[in-house]
């Protein structure tokens, strides 16, 4: 049967023919003509294609296109009415409405346009340009230039919704001229007007914006207004210089009423690492004779082999620098150099820890500045006995300044090196009735080198045996509403003896009793200090899981001892023979409330220590809440009893005002020692930062002070925040 053509088909097939060539050269332009060279390259091997309701050759000679007319090609795409291409002098003219855009980073629009086969060069008018969907350029004319720059003409510039009631966007730029530099991604101004509500608020002769599509770029950062009760008021305004693709510097002067800053941050990215170096210099009231500043630098590096390095170095000026600028509440700073490699059945680290005491009561030459210490691990399965074994290796170091003599009472200036090698062996069986079982048997070995101590010797060792048998029986059940429920009472046997020198305590002074050493056989964080004797550990696990989305896990446990242990304090919950009841849950709740509690309980019910979070999420409140108890223990350098309350939250007021609040209480004291309050204000096109916040606490070095914070961004020429904000509505 012979085959039917359609002569419409058929015609419509040969003008295609005749016409791609052309719009393939056309579209191979339009990429640079939009934004940038790169993304044109990226774009020409994509072929291109035309669609339109009819497309003939005019008795002029003029190839014309009409009807629902596009153009695609890669992610470039080509809307008009009509399209009309004169072969004799190379003028391409569109009618609109016109969209042209590139995969919705740039989108022009226009009413007409007129310009040569290459979109290169020519006149739009009626147009507008908008990057990212937000930032939007509109003018009465628009003319391409050499495929680089667009010109547009009595311009207005917003990243705000425009509604078509005439009413004028929160604010605006009018400029007699904008010029668009794809290559560089600029914006240039010229005769510029900020507007806010179309009332005239800044003039500026000229003006460089970045454009919105690019990720980097010199210029001013969004300046912050502060008042400080301590420094007065204030601004920072800071500067950002980009030094080459992986580099960049802010420069942030900061003039205030009482103080004069200068601040800097360098960042720089490698191959293989990054690097950050922030400080400041600054000159104030607070101190007028002195140069006050700081200093932080960070980094972190993959080495060959699978190592890795980080440092985190931190110095200051003076003990309230830090908190006079609102830089940071640390009262020690602690650097670090680490050198580190982890797989899966070895572990090599390596550090160096350096701390800068900030304390009016501590004295600097009488604490550990530098501290070194090494560790390597081994795991190896052994298979004529089965389990695991594992071999580590530590070694510790710490100086202190100071070149006094340790008492029985005060370490002074007492430098301490430690060595120690620890081996254990672990396995696991199932016994009858699903009882879990384990079993840990093994030795430690520690050695202690000290100097400046009058009253350990110079050289000691000692040697600690240990072994325990754990036993779990898991329970899990269902009810009859459809929960799952958990339950798992545990019971430990545990063994160690220490035989050798009495060595100082120095790292282990403070202990506690929670989940994380429970069935440790020493429960001290150092191995300056281990457990000795016979020890029962017997306690339960709980957990609950409802169908209906709610969960509750909780844990009840108690250690028995055949000896009492020194070294523990009264409200570590581990003194005595008996140990006080460690109690500690956590229920998830459906409406996204999660509420966490630890306390330490004796026989008495008394509780020496108790924490409780909570943590509420939901579409408009976020809150976050902290409660803390301790006893006073003059052991920890506690004097008196603590109780302080943290509470940290926001509310979402309407689609677009937050108000947020913290504050720090001591209840103890019946006081604050630091609040804050916060207003954001957030559309599409603004953001307002409104704070003031009061910190309460003093020292000898550092005063209560009162500080205000006031923040203006546009948004589109700012930095992406990544959230979702609420857009005008124009009903």
């Amino acid at each position: 049967m012979p085959k039917t053509v359609d002569y419409k088909t058929k015609r419509r097939s040969k003008l295609l023919s005749s016409v791609l060539p052309l719009w393939l050269g056309l579209m191979l332009a339009a990429p640079a003509a939009l934004h940038a060279p790169d993304v044109a390259a990226q774009d020409q091997s994509a072929a291109a294609t035309l669609v339109a309701d009819k497309v003939f050759m005019s008795p002029d000679r003029k190839l014309v296109a009409e009807g629902h007319v596009e153009a695609f090609q890669g992610n470039i795409r080509l809307q008009a009415s009509r399209i009309t291409y004169d072969r004799q002098s190379g003028v391409l003219t569109l009618d609109g409405p016109i969209r042209l855009d590139q995969g919705g980073s740039v989108t022009v629009l226009a009413n007409a346009a007129e310009l040569d086969s290459g979109l290169r060069n020519g006149i739009l008018r009626g147009a507008r340009m908008v990057f990212d969907q937000q930032v939007q350029l509109a003018a009465q004319q628009m003319t391409r230039v050499e495929g680089r720059y667009s010109q547009l003409y009595k311009t207005a510039v917003t990243s705000c919704d425009v509604c078509g009631d005439g009413r004028p966007p929160l604010w605006q730029i009018r400029a007699e001229r904008v010029t668009h530099d794809a290559e560089e991604k600029q914006l240039y101004f010229e005769g510029a007007q900020l507007r806010i509500r179309n009332v005239p608020v800044f003039y500026f002769p000229g003006l460089r914006l970045p454009d919105p599509s690019l990720d980097r770029a010199d210029g001013f950062l969004i300046p912050t207004l502060s008042s400080s009760s301590n420094l007065g008021f204030g601004v920072k305004v800071p500067y950002f210089v980009t030094i080459g693709p992986h580099r960049d510097l802010t420069i942030t002067p900061y003039l205030a009423a009482k103080a004069t800053s200068l601040g800097l941050r360098y960042r720089q990215a490698f191959r293989n690492g990054q690097i950050e170096i922030s400080g400041a210099f600054s000159r104030d009231e607070i101190q007028p004779e002195d140069n006050r500043g700081y200093l932080f630098a960070t980094g972190l590096f993959e080495l060959q082999r699978g190592f890795k390095l980080r440092f985190d170095l931190k110095t200051v000026s003076d003990d309230g620098y830090l908190a006079d600028y609102d830089i940071s509440d640390a009262d020690r700073l602690r650097s670090d150099l680490s050198l580190w490699r982890v797989q899966r059945d070895q572990l090599i680290q390596g550090s160096i820890h350096n701390y800068k005491t900030l304390r009016d009561t501590e004295n600097g030459d009488l604490v550990p500045t530098a501290i070194l210490t090494g560790t390597f691990e081994q795991r190896l399965f052994p298979r004529h006995i089965g389990g695991e074994l594992r071999l580590r290796l530590n070694g510790t170091q710490f100086f202190r300044e100071s070149t006094l003599d340790a008492t029985a009472t005060e370490a002074n200036g007492r430098d301490v090196t430690r060595l120690t090698a620890d081996a254990t062996w672990l396995r696991s069986w199932i016994l009858p009735w699903g009882v879990e079982t384990s079993a840990t048997a093994g030795v430690a070995i520690d050695s202690f080198a000290l100097s400046d101590d009058a009253i350990y010797q110079q050289d000691v060792s000692r040697i600690t045996p240990k072994a325990a048998l754990t036993f779990r029986r898991p329970m899990l059940r269902q009810t009859a509403s459809g929960a799952t429920q958990l339950l798992e009472p545990i019971v430990q046997i545990g063994w160690s003896h220490v035989s050798g020198d009495d060595v100082p305590n120095e790292a282990s002074n403070i202990s506690e009793f929670d989940q994380g050493n429970l069935l440790a056989l020493s429960r001290f964080p150092e191995p300056d200090a281990r457990e000795d004797g016979l020890a029962l550990v017997y306690g339960v696990n709980f957990a609950h899981f409802d169908e209906r989305g709610w969960s509750a896990t909780g844990t009840i446990a108690q250690i028995l001892r055949e000896d009492a242990q020194p070294g523990f304090t009264a409200t570590s919950g581990l003194d005595g023979q008996s140990s006080d009841f460690l109690l500690a849950g956590q229920v998830n709740f459906m409406n996204n409330l999660t509420v966490t509690a630890r306390g330490i309980l004796d026989e008495s019910w008394s509780v020496s220590k108790a924490e409780f979070r909570g943590d509420l999420d939901r579409d408009r409140l976020s809150l976050y809440g902290s409660y803390l108890w301790l006893q006073s223990d003059p052991a920890e350098d506690r004097s008196s009893d603590t109780s302080e309350l943290w509470l940290d939250g926001s509310y979402a007021l309407t689609n677009t005002w937050r108000a947020g609040a913290d504050v720090r209480y001591d209840i103890a004291d019946s006081r604050a020692t630091r609040t804050g309050i916060g207003l954001t204000y957030q559309n599409e096109c603004v953001t307002l930062d409104l704070s003031v916040s009061r910190r309460y606490t003093s020292t000898t070095s550092v005063e209560p002070s009162t500080d205000f914070g006031f923040t203006l961004s546009l948004n589109g020429f700012s930095v992406k925040s990544g959230t979702t904000t609420s857009r005008r509505s124009c009903s």
